[in-house]
């Protein structure tokens, strides 16, 4: 459903969230760890389309960064190999474990709030297509400003329920399943950082047409003009945590 005032996407009635995480428990390990490179090379070019690499050259150390979501902990290992003190928060048992296990990072099992992480403790808290799965995204926002540092940034990455594959496909969209929750597009997903808490200061969309979706000739083009027009299948935000 659509609200009639604010344009936000949601379920309704929405899926009791414990039947959901019993869901992720039970199949998200296998499927994360099938697509984990797939993934952590998406969230590289995410964090490049910001500059994240002169973003973090301005944070003086020691840098702290929260992943949440964070999955077998990908992310994590590579920017703790860049200077980074990392943590994740990942609500999947299995691939918290797998991530303590194999690449000896530090892993909250369950989600941000049962988490109960320090006040002010991060410069940077990333999530990629996780909010979409929140049952209350204001709420969730909020404990992410709680624990970011004054002036630390905030890097969300969800689908665009305004981009083009979203208008094309309707309820057919790859992105509209039972798993997601709550559907953003680039307009509510600002005022929602806004009514946060937060300043938005980038703002990126990529993905025009999915793979098999339409002939090489006319996928190609969408591809390459979703990112500079601002309709790509993804959209990610920087933003400021406000005073």
């Amino acid at each position: 459903m659509r609200c009639s005032g604010c344009r936000l996407v949601f379920q309704n009635p929405q899926p009791v969230f414990d039947d959901l995480r019993r869901r992720y428990a039970e199949r998200y390990f296998r499927y994360e760890l099938e697509n984990e490179h797939n993934f952590f090379g998406l969230m590289k070019l995410g964090l490049s389309d910001i500059r994240f690499d002169r973003l973090s050259a301005g944070i003086p150390r020691p840098r702290r960064f929260l992943d949440v979501g964070c999955a077998t902990g990908m992310l994590l290992a590579h920017l703790r190999n860049r200077g980074w003190e990392v943590e994740g928060v990942e609500v999947c048992p299995q691939s918290a474990e797998h991530g303590v296990r194999e690449r000896g990072l530090r892993i909250h099992v369950g989600t941000l709030e049962e988490a109960s992480l320090p006040p002010d403790a991060f410069a940077v808290v990333h999530f990629s297509h996780l909010i979409e799965h929140v049952p209350d995204p204001r709420a969730f926002l909020c404990e992410v400003r709680r624990i970011l540092a004054p002036d630390g940034h905030l890097i969300v990455t969800t689908p665009n329920v305004d981009g083009f594959q979203a208008r094309l496909f309707g309820q057919r969209w790859r992105s509209a399943i039972a798993d997601h929750l709550v559907l953003f597009s680039k307009r509510t997903l600002r005022e929602t950082l806004a009514r946060s808490g937060f300043r938005v200061v980038k703002v990126r969309t990529w993905g025009g047409l999915a793979k098999g979706a339409a002939p090489g000739w006319i996928k190609r083009p969408v591809d390459a003009l979703a990112k500079p027009l601002g309709f790509g299948d993804v959209v990610l935000m920087l933003a400021v945590k406000q005073p």
